[in-house]
């Protein structure tokens, strides 16, 4: 599991150098330039990319060594 998330994050880094829409003058639905209406894309999939991260490699020793609070203290926010 621990390559394939490395293989995830290499493909996302890859996929960021976009050199080939820096001429490009295509409009995506007719207003949105295709360079822009890509980096939307792209953001969409580092979200996607880092809630994988989170979910599957976040290291559960840092959630063992915070104390949680009382039941009172939260509701008390």
């Amino acid at each position: 599991m621990k390559w394939l998330l490395v293989f995830l994050v290499l493909a996302v880094y890859v996929v960021h150098q976009d050199t080939w829409f820096w001429y490009d003058r295509t409009l995506v639905f007719g207003v949105l330039p295709i360079g822009l209406a890509y980096h939307a894309a792209f953001c969409i999939l580092a979200a996607i990319t880092m809630a994988i991260l989170v979910r599957y490699a976040w290291p559960q020793q840092l959630e063992a060594s915070v104390p949680e609070a009382p039941a009172d203290a939260a509701a008390e926010r």
